[in-house]
């Protein structure tokens, strides 16, 4: 059996903004000549983690915050520390990368101070790419000036004046002076110009290694988890196994069978759930493919260059016979000319994927 599922997700976005930088991350494509936005797999990785979380009911891992006080009384930003333990369901799908370095004191032990020190390194068994345009003619970014504007009541929103380079505040009596002599007026309204917003179709693509998705290693030269975690998952009942990477430890049947629905429901519905994201849009999903060959998902959802003569255009296509598992729902039929839409499709779509995920043999991969 392939041991990786391969997914590739159509969805629609209006009028929105995915991610906050200069107003939209965006990136520039150089053989159609247009900057286009998209949402990094990084922030639809964390979106899809925390949907997976919230339909389980169980809280993220705890991160922590490290900083240095500086000789200069500055406080220093150091690398935060994830707890490297996938009995929290965030982590062991996501993956954690931890470099714990200690000046190390002499009464320390040899093997206290190699604790310390270690790397501990897990890689997601997830891998998701941006969600990007479907082609570069098929999605763009728009400018607008927007404001933000509490003018409406002036006598309940305070304002304060200093002159600059100085920390005193000015009295009313000189804000009103400064005004008359300079024919000004204070405004509760901030002048956003060029506020970038995205529409258009979009797909992000992920690859589920059904190799590592449930079990940890237990190999001590690169670890995943120590050796103190490794004693503790084995009391909590998992599974002692060997996969194409080594030893292993499996997590047990019965959690795996509450995980992957979950999971398969998360990976198809989650929405943008950064704060880094603003302006809310369905981002409704029009078409889902799933393959365990990755050429056939590209294929089954894609666009097709047309040359009309002046300037070329783009058709968003859906193909049933790409060899993929095709999924279309009915807002699809907006965008796309289809007749396979279905009211059942995400439903079919998740059920597809539970299958796959359960029909994996986690415990006897060897």
């Amino acid at each position: 059996m392939n041991p990786y599922i391969y997914f590739r997700a159509l969805k629609h976005a209006e009028h929105t903004v995915f991610c906050v930088e200069d107003g939209q991350k965006t990136y520039f494509d150089s053989q159609f000549n247009r900057w286009l936005a998209f949402s990094s797999g990084q922030q639809v990785k964390r979106s899809v983690l925390q949907s997976l979380t919230d339909n389980l009911n169980v809280p993220v891992a705890p991160i922590t915050f490290n900083y240095n006080i500086t000789a200069n009384k500055e406080l220093e930003n150091k690398e935060p520390w994830s707890p490297c333990d996938p009995t929290y369901i965030d982590q062991l799908l996501g993956g954690w990368m931890r470099a714990k370095t200690t000046s190390g004191k002499s009464e320390k032990k040899e093997s206290e101070q190699a604790k310390e020190n270690s790397v501990l390194k897990r890689r997601s068994p997830l891998s998701i790419s941006a969600m990007r345009p479907l082609h570069p003619l098929l999605a763009g970014v728009e400018k607008e000036n927007i404001t933000f504007d509490r003018s409406d009541r002036p006598d309940y929103h305070p304002v304060k004046v200093r002159m600059a380079g100085s920390d005193r505040l000015l009295t009313e009596e000189e804000i009103e002076d400064f005004l008359n002599e300079n024919n000004r007026s204070l405004s509760r309204r901030t002048w956003i110009p060029e506020n970038k917003r995205t529409t258009g179709l979009f797909v992000y693509d992920i690859a589920i290694d059904l190799r590592t998705l449930f079990c940890v290693s237990t190999n001590q030269h690169e670890p995943e988890i120590t050796k103190e975690m490794i004693g503790s998952l084995k009391e909590k009942g998992w599974i002692e196994s060997e996969n194409a990477f080594g030893n292993c430890l499996v997590l047990p049947k019965d959690e795996r069978e509450k995980v992957i629905p979950a999971l398969a429901d998360a990976l198809i519905n989650w929405r943008i759930t950064s704060n880094q994201a603003r302006t809310f849009s369905l981002m409704e999903t029009l078409a889902v493919a799933i393959s365990d060959n990755a050429n056939t998902i590209a294929s089954a959802i894609r666009a097709k260059l047309i040359d009309d003569g002046e300037k070329p255009k783009a058709k968003p296509i859906v193909d049933e016979n790409a060899g993929a598992e095709l999924y279309v729902t009915l807002p699809c039929a907006s965008y796309i000319v289809t007749e396979s839409e279905s009211a059942e499709a995400l439903n079919n779509a998740k059920k597809s994927l539970v299958d796959r995920m359960m029909a994996f043999d986690y415990e006897h991969q060897l």
